[in-house]
């Protein structure tokens, strides 16, 4: 019996020592970030972006016969087509119709509008080229615009897993063909 009341003491002890309120300190991660890859990887950038910038001012330079127009989300576009006077623009829930063809830097296609197909575009609705986004609110129904978009506004580091490479800039020509409001949008 003593030996039971000997254990039962001992396993009570343990226990209320174990309990008890010791602060333990955190324990630390083993490796550090340091955060160089993201300086090297921003750095990187910024030089690519400079370099795009350069080869699509030297475009516009040598295209006298076009007026180019700065967007201030970080592409160029210049009217093939203008439609002077009051028209509409396409905006959020409206459907925008459009064609367009794909070119890389050097003016050779990419993409004709045929193999685009004519696109149905629910605006800011539906995923597309970043550029394009902006750009297609741009128009007006029967304006033609060729877009000089970098490739942070294009398809990126990834390019589009076909014919257009990474960090690959392009010119987008696009006619937007119809203006519709969606019949689904709430009023």
């Amino acid at each position: 019996m003593k030996l039971q009341h000997l254990l039962f003491a001992y396993t009570f002890l343990v226990l209320i020592c174990s309990c008890s309120q010791r602060q333990e300190e955190a324990r630390r991660p083993i490796s550090h970030a340091s955060g160089t890859f993201i300086k090297k990887s921003i750095e990187r950038n910024k030089k690519l972006i400079a370099t795009e910038e350069k080869i699509i001012d030297s475009i516009i330079k040598n295209d006298t016969l076009k007026e180019y127009t700065a967007s201030k989300k970080g592409y160029w576009y210049k009217y093939e087509t203008k439609i002077e006077g009051e028209s509409d623009f396409p905006k959020r829930g409206d459907i925008a119709y459009f064609d367009f063809e794909v070119k890389d830097i050097e003016n050779t296609i990419i993409y004709t509008k045929t193999e685009t197909k004519p696109q149905v575009y629910y605006v800011d609705k539906q995923n597309m080229l970043t550029g394009l986004r902006d750009g297609i609110k741009l128009m007006k129904k029967g304006e033609t615009i060729s877009f000089l978009f970098p490739s942070h506004m294009a398809y990126g580091y990834h390019g589009d897993d076909q014919k257009i490479g990474i960090n690959q800039p392009i010119i987008c020509t696009v006619t937007l063909k119809d203006i519709q409001p969606d019949p689904q949008a709430e009023n």
